[in-house]
């Protein structure tokens, strides 16, 4: 049957015995340092209301893509796995949870396989292999261990020792729950909202209109015009600073940027309003507005993160039936030189400008990104992420990047995760897969072993906190 209760301890560490000995030395300094969550999508409301989590799917697979996306390409409706919103009862809960034990073969050599190990083993206890066999016990040790009262959201922020966490949020969201953690001199951990603009700079959505009409009503400015839309756009960004946030989030199909003259923003801007503006004339605006983030933020001092390359909801009939960022979301070829010129033009020296850019397209970490970072003072290298934050992207990335920019004009590690306990397992295999990359220069004799050790360390305390402003 198996067990999982040997998690070997030097996994992912280099199989040279000389180089894993650095290795080791290396990730014994920083293996229990805090962590530093700047970029993710666990639900503020779970730590505001430290509401317990209800069930072993609901909190480990449901909100999961890495997991329920592979299920149902074997077959398994994403209906029986709490997808989408989808509340299953307990016997639901359980049919889900036992699709994933008799598939759990299929995750082999994925990183999915590999977090999961380590939250079953090092949280929960589940020490058997999961199967079709195990599939009711493990559920019921997992079951056990969240019906504990320290088992809560706000107990586990202390028990993973997250020291910041970022959460991401809709420009009109009241952020009454960040406002409640700041208030409570009792939680002592930071969660900062992060502003996700993006349907908001979309006026090709067929809601675009209403959702505009929303930004007047939250932010008090008339967005009937274009002027008042740029101004209610500003004053929700500085409501999201005044509760904390210290970074924007942007996730559109490309990066491609330019500048309109004002009158021909607004002349779009109206045309979208009253749903007559062309797919062109809706890109062109789109474009021109992320120009206007960056300009934004120059202002306000958010860090403007960019995570674009995704083709949405590639398959129509599951968006409809579950709603979007349900598993169908699909990489594309990017291009990342020509599309932000406009954008650095103008804003890539400006004072208090600073931009992580991130890309599901890995081909342009040394083509494109690693030069951008290694001249404009206002970029960065965002970590691999989403399809790429498997050990062997992580070390392309580091190999890709480290010859033109070395270690500090790069983000340090986001886990992007909506599933709460995957953190500390998608931060420790970083630390892990750094620390492998570090050995590997301090065998070679490219680096000696205290520089790496500082490397190491820096690389979850400080390399993010500049990144991100923290």
């Amino acid at each position: 049957m198996g067990t999982t209760d040997a998690l070997h301890p030097d996994r992912l560490l280099p199989a040279d015995p000389a180089t894993r000995d650095i290795a080791r030395r290396l990730y014994e300094s920083v293996r229990g340092l805090p962590i530093i969550s700047p970029h993710g999508h666990v639900p503020p409301e779970w730590l505001a209301e430290n509401t317990p989590f209800r069930d072993p799917t609901s909190l480990l697979l449901s909100p999961d893509h890495y997991i329920y996306r592979m299920l149902h390409a074997a077959g398994v409706p994403l209906a029986e796995l709490g997808v989408g919103g989808t509340e299953l009862d307990e016997a639901g809960a359980r049919r889900a949870w036992a699709h994933l034990c008799r598939h759990w073969h299929l995750f082999l050599g994925t990183p999915v396989r590999y977090w999961l190990e380590d939250e079953l083993v090092g949280i929960f206890g589940v020490t058997e292999t999961l199967s079709e066999e195990t599939a009711d016990a493990s559920y019921d040790r997992i079951a056990e261990v969240i019906a504990g009262e320290d088992f809560r959201p706000r107990q586990l922020m202390d028990t993973f020792d997250i020291a910041v966490m970022a959460t991401t949020d809709d420009p009109c969201d009241d952020l009454s729950h960040h406002a409640a953690l700041a208030a409570d001199d009792t939680f002592t951990r930071r969660v900062l909202p992060t502003f996700r603009p993006d349907k908001y700079l979309e006026p090709g959505r067929p809601d675009f209109a209403e959702l505009v009409a929303r930004l007047a009503e939250v932010s008090g400015e008339d967005t009937a015009a274009y002027a008042g839309y740029l101004r209610a756009l500003e004053a929700r960004r500085r409501y999201f600073v005044e509760h904390g946030a210290v970074s924007s989030d942007h996730s559109h199909l490309d990066v491609m940027t330019l500048t309109l003259e004002e009158s021909e923003a607004a002349r779009i801007y109206s045309a979208a309003l009253a749903g007559t503006a062309s797919e062109s004339e809706t890109t062109a605006l789109r474009r021109h507005m992320l120009v206007e983030m960056a300009r934004m933020a120059t202002e306000d001092g958010l860090v403007m993160t960019l995570h674009p390359g995704s083709f949405r909801n590639h398959h129509q009939p599951t968006a409809d039936a579950f709603g979007a960022d349900t598993g169908h979301d699909i990489p594309i070829q990017m291009e990342y030189t020509r599309g932000l010129r406009e954008l650095l033009n103008r804003f890539g020296t400006a004072e208090g400008f600073q931009l992580v850019l991130f890309t599901l397209d890995e081909t342009v970490f040394s083509r494109e990104i690693a030069p951008m970072a290694g001249f404009y003072p206002s970029v960065y290298a965002g970590a691999p992420w989403w399809f790429l934050d498997a050990p062997e992207a992580i070390g392309r990335y580091r190999a890709a990047v480290t010859d033109t920019i070395g270690f500090y004009r790069t983000s340090g590690f986001i886990d992007d995760t909506r599933a709460f306990c995957s953190i500390p397992a998608r931060h420790d295999m970083s630390r892990r897969l750094d620390c492998r990359y570090l050995a590997g220069l301090v065998a070679d004799h490219r680096m000696r072993e205290d520089d790496a050790h500082r490397v190491a360390t820096d690389l979850v305390t400080s390399i993010p906190t500049a990144a991100f402003r923290l």
